[in-house]
């Protein structure tokens, strides 16, 4: 199982089309928490305009969340102005497969994006997608997610290191 991304970037408005287009990226599935907002559901400043410059050049966008938390998630995706799936269960290729159908895309096709290795970056790797991980955009974190963070620190450092960062 490969646990390291394809790609590691400081935040989502670091993937600009170009890049996508080099990767023959035509989708994107974004997560929410930590890398969309923060833990008070503050949207990242600049959201907005990214994703709209984004889907300008033709790239699809969808949120893909574990969260069950509806009206959180569905805030978000207003904002953005893309579909969302709830509930996905990340590693789980369940939600990742399901965004690929709404997307009408394959899998080759798309980017997953997220700040988590153990959700975000293991399930788009295990469905042959194209993996983007960033750094969460605030240090606080749900506390399943605290209690992983030493550990993806670990394996984000040994990524670094052998991509020679």
């Amino acid at each position: 199982m490969n646990i390291y991304p394809n790609l590691y970037l400081d935040n989502v408005k670091n993937i600009n089309p170009e890049l996508l287009k080099k990767n023959n990226i035509k989708g994107l599935i974004l997560d929410v928490d930590n890398t969309l907002i923060d833990y008070y559901k503050n949207l990242l400043v600049g959201a907005e305009q990214w994703c709209t410059s984004l889907k300008d050049e033709g790239i699809k966008c969808i949120i893909v969340s574990n969260s069950n938390k509806r009206e959180k998630v569905e805030t978000v995706a207003k904002a953005l102005d893309i579909p969302y799936i709830l509930f996905a269960k990340k590693p789980f290729k369940s939600g990742f497969i399901k965004a690929s159908k709404q997307l009408d895309l394959e899998p080759n096709e798309i980017a997953a994006v997220g700040d988590q290795i153990f959700t975000d970056v293991i399930g788009a790797n295990r469905c042959n997608m194209f993996s983007i991980l960033v750094k969460p955009i605030d240090k606080k974190d749900i506390f399943i997610t605290w209690i992983k963070r030493p550990i993806e620190n670990m394996v984000v450092k040994r990524y670094l290191k052998k991509k020679g960062k």
